[in-house]
This record gives C-alpha cells, structure tokens and sequence, in this order.
C-alpha cells in the first residue's frame, strides 16, 4: 500500500483565518489540507472595511450592501447619526463569503475536506498526524502533516489541546436573527439599508450593545454579552419590537461565543500555530473580527512558511509578535474603551454624547478604515482628551 500523503501544513478550520491561511501557503506551492466543519455559519454583522477589500483581493460582488453611515443610540434612546465621510463599511453575507473564500484556496492548490477535528499526535519524525471525523464515516479518519494552523474558532480543540493558555480565553456570546430586510433601498427612520445601528443600552446588552445592520434583501439584528443568565433572544426580540421589525420573516437563527482578548501565546513551540478566533482576535468594545481574522491567517501562513523552510519552530511565535506590533495598541484601546463606557447606562449615555462631536466621527473611521491609530491630526486628538476628561468627571453636559 502507498504511503499517506504528508501535507506541509494542515489548516484546521475553513472561516476566514483558516481559508485565508490555506490560500496564502497554496499560493506558495506547499501542499496544504483544509478541513472544515461542513455547514457552520457564524452569526456575525459581516461589516468589512476598505482595507480588507484592498489587502485581500475580495471582489465587489461579495458586499451585499454600502454602508454610508452609523447610527448610535443611547439608553434613553438619543440618537446620534455618524456619516461616513467620502467612504464606506462593505458588508457580506458570512455564508457566501466564507464559502468564496474556501472556494479560492482550493483554486489555489489546497484540498477540501469535510471533517471535525478531534485530536492530534506528534510523531517522532517531527510531523504532526490530525484525527478527524468526516461527515457521515463511522470510524475517525487521520492525515499528516509538517504543521497545523488551529482556526477552529472560539472554543477551539486546537488550542485547548496544544497551546498553552488555550482554554481559558474570556468569551462574549452573540447571537443575532437574519430577517427579510424592507428593502435593498429602504431608507426610513426606523431602517435604512445603508445605515448600521447600534445600541448602547443595558436592557439590550449590559456589557455591549446590539445592532441592526443591512444586508442587502436581508438584516441582521443581534445583541451579545458575557453576563451568565442574559437572555440574548429576549433582547433581540425586545430590539424588533422597539424597531417595527418584529413581523419581518426570520431566515435563521444563530448563536455563538466571540474570545475578548488575543491569547498570550498562539504556538506549542514544535509546530503547531493558531490564527483567528482560536487565537482570540476580535476587536474589544465593536467585536469586529473578520478584518482581524483575515489578518491572522496571513500571518499564520508567514510563520508556517518560515517554519517549513527553515524547520526551526521559533518561526511560530512571528505570528503573535507581527499581529501585536501592528494591532496591539488599537485592542488595548478598544478594551479600555470597553470597560469603562460599558459599565454602566449612565456612562453609555456619556459616550454616545461623545460621538456626536466630529473629531472623534473622523478619526474614529479613519481608525477603522485604515485599521490603525490616526497619528497624524495631533490637535483633533488633544481635543479628543480634553472632551474625555470632561464627561468622565461629570462637567460636560449629556
């Protein structure tokens, strides 16, 4: 009998990370295993910015509606409307876009299967042999490979398995319904396709906030939070109602945890890395994590690239460090954002009288536009602080 193929690198995971991941190592000729979870949706406000569109090569056609402003409303149910100046937040339809991107590493080079992970084994010849149950098989099945990429999510067996710390990532658990939205264009107080709205509002999330945001024919509507005993479907059932969506046909239904902050080490320090999710990279205070993901997975395959090359496992921790230099200082932010404004209904009250001040709507989607701290208007960001200190001590009116 043959020997099994050894793979340079078997992707656990086909979401954005993993996909993203796979594509980039097939791309460089290494033979590469995707294996996926067949029929997994995330539930997810599928916002992307520009410069994922740019640095991912996704095409127009994935963004099923334009988001040309925001919308915050605070618990006493003050709005404040956020234009996106001479821009917008793409959003996709996580079912196609995810597939699309499956769909490209397999262009690639890289090869599908349907399977859950359930363990792995170091061999002594320094490969890596994954066990896994394929859809539909009885017994487990198993492939090798010279590293693993864990992209198997929140709750991810790779990382509790492998890498140290990797079972006790900090969880907020979102769940959100997709609805027949009224309409591509619709365009009303209560709705409008090019407008996201969030919620900052104890009733709705008493440690984040809710959302209603356009997808084209259809809508998510969606809330998430870490406190034990919440009624996630409660408060989104509230939101329909307050909103006039309650009657508005319900495509599906989905929940799902979101890690709050990036583990401390994403390698087992012999050849296995994690990227996405599974290596807790969301964005505290918005939970935006398909730019985050994406960005993981590339350099996840950087760092396996490296490693396969060079056959020295340090290559692995190039992941975390590249991730970090780059986007540390923005979670650090976000986190603290988090846990002060969200603390209490009298402070999200606060925030969203912030927002209304157009320094801080600028350089907040420049920020999220270019996915790094605006440097570059140094008095817009002293006038930020002063306005800051003000609210958090009281002086300035809500």
């Amino acid at each position: 009998m043959a020997a099994a193929k050894t793979f340079d690198a078997i992707v656990v995971g086909g979401g954005p990370a993993g996909a993203t991941a796979a594509a980039d190592l097939a791309a460089r000729g290494h033979a590469v295993l995707l294996l996926d979870r067949a029929g997994r949706i995330k539930p997810c406000g599928g916002a992307v910015p520009p410069r994922l569109i740019e640095e991912f090569d996704i095409p127009p056609q994935l963004l099923v509606a334009h988001v040309r402003r925001a919308r915050v409303v605070s618990p006493m149910s003050r709005r404040v409307d956020m234009p996106i100046d001479g821009g917008y937040v793409g959003m996709v339809d996580r079912e196609i876009f995810d597939e699309w991107l499956r769909e490209r590493a397999a262009a690639r080079g890289a090869v599908r299967r349907n399977g859950v992970y359930l363990d792995l084994r170091h061999e002594r010849d320094g490969t890596v042999t994954v066990r896994y149950q394929a859809q539909g098989a009885h017994e487990a099945s198993e492939c090798r490979g010279r590293a693993v990429i864990g992209a198997d999510g929140a709750h991810s067996a790779v990382a509790r398995q492998r890498v140290a710390g990797g079972d006790s990532t900090p969880l907020v658990f979102a769940y959100h319904e997709v609805i027949r939205s009224p309409g591509r264009f619709a365009a009303s107080e209560q709705y409008d396709a090019a407008r996201c709205d969030v919620f900052y509002n104890a009733g709705l999330s008493p440690d984040f906030y809710a959302w209603i945001f356009p997808h084209g024919d259809t809508a998510s509507i969606g809330t998430g939070s870490a406190v034990k005993g919440f009624s996630l479907r409660s408060a989104v059932t509230a939101l329909r109602h307050a909103t006039g969506l309650a009657d508005r046909e319900t495509v599906r239904r989905e929940g799902a945890p979101i890690p709050l902050r990036p583990l401390p080490r994403w390698d087992d320090g012999r050849n296995v890395v994690l990227a996405g999710d599974a290596a807790g990279i969301v964005a505290p205070a918005s939970g935006e994590g398909i730019y985050y993901a994406m960005a993981g997975g590339r350099l996840a395959a950087d760092a396996v690239h490296q490693f396969i090359t060079s056959r020295d496992p340090r290559a692995l921790r190039t992941a975390r460090r590249r991730f970090m230099r780059a986007h540390g200082s923005v979670f650090w932010i976000l986190g603290m954002m988090q846990r002060y404004w969200y603390a209490s209904d009298n402070r999200r009250e606060r925030f969203v009288s912030i927002c209304r001040d157009r320094d801080v709507q600028q350089l907040t989607f420049e920020a999220y536009m270019r996915k790094e701290l605006v440097r570059a208007r140094p008095a817009a960001h002293a006038r930020i602080f002063f306005k800051n200190i003000a609210h958090l001590t009281g002086l300035a009116p809500v």
